[in-house]
């Protein structure tokens, strides 16, 4: 969740739900809040969370799963609430916008904000931008303690192979010595935080006070150019892949950098992964990945061995 909301009550042993618990994010978080010793409850609906995310969480006793999509009205009794549901990269929100905006904010009308309201991507900014307008009126209205987290571009294992994200594309496409896919010159910036990182970041922001509920960006601020990046890639893997460059798409950010003051002075949080150790930690969750995907059409073509 770029701009979304925690609802937070007290502290200890908690029971926690985790919407969007087998996505990317979601499935890190449930994997650290079993690991802190609350009972955690992931609900996903799978449009682009995945099983395989949390199947190793799922014989845990103080994990359950639940599948339903928050569209929809979802009555529990629980002591906090990380709202994550929601497709992240462009290729996934964008295939199916209404229903983008309808996971961020229900209902929500009247949007404010310094996006492009009518672009391919304000599904994604003006829903969360009307989340964050939710969040704090419910805390105004009924006293509900909140935070509100600003994620930006996060990276590491457990991404989707396919979700157009710059990280997964150029490690996939490296990895099988095809062309790096570069939009424009490739001197437009971007400031990757690993994941790791980031669920770091996300758990201090909820043991704060009740009376803090930000917004606070959580993010890597170290810049480094696409082009960088895709070298970089190319180097860790040992891939013979060359760069092609296409058309920039529209509205395609040139600089994306958090400003990390307030979770540095607040939280007492900065990202601590250098981009090269996380690409290679990143890189190896997909060569593995590659191989399974590998194992498994193999055995799709094997006579007794097609899976009905």
């Amino acid at each position: 969740m770029k701009a979304g909301g925690f609802h937070h009550e007290g502290t200890a042993c908690k029971r926690i739900l985790v919407t969007g618990g087998a996505g990317f994010l979601g499935s890190h978080l449930c994997e650290h809040l079993l690991n802190q010793g609350h009972d955690v409850l992931c609900v996903d609906d799978f449009y682009t969370g995945s099983k395989l995310n949390i199947c190793h969480l799922l014989t845990r006793p103080n994990f359950e799963l639940l599948r339903h999509d928050v569209t929809f009205p979802l009555y529990l009794e629980v002591d906090e609430i990380c709202n994550l549901a929601c497709p992240a990269s462009p290729v996934h929100y964008q295939h199916d916008p209404v229903q983008t905006t309808k996971t961020s904010v229900h209902g929500a009308t009247n949007m404010l904000g310094h996006v492009n309201p009518i672009g391919p991507r304000s599904c994604y900014d003006e829903g969360k931008r009307c989340a964050e307008t939710m969040f704090m009126d419910y805390r105004r209205q009924h006293g509900m303690a909140v935070k509100i987290a600003r994620i930006f571009n996060t990276y590491g294992p457990r991404m989707h192979p396919d979700d157009g994200r710059v990280v997964s594309n150029f490690i996939m496409q490296a990895l099988a010595n095809e062309p790096i896919t570069m939009y424009g010159d490739g001197m437009q910036t971007r400031s990757s935080c690993f994941v790791d990182d980031l669920i770091d970041s996300l758990a201090r922001l909820m043991q704060t006070p009740d009376d803090f509920c930000g917004p606070v960006n959580l993010g890597n601020p170290v810049e480094f150019t696409m082009l960088q990046l895709a070298q970089e890639v190319i180097r860790l893997t040992g891939s013979s892949s060359h760069i092609e460059h296409r058309p920039i798409p529209c509205e395609d950010p040139v600089r994306r950098k958090p400003d990390i003051a307030l979770s540095r002075s607040y939280l007492g949080w900065a990202p601590k992964m250098p981009l090269e150790q996380g690409l290679q930690r990143t890189i190896a969750y997909f060569m593995d990945l590659r191989l399974a995907m590998g194992r498994e059409q193999q055995a799709s073509t094997v006579p007794g061995l097609a899976h009905h």
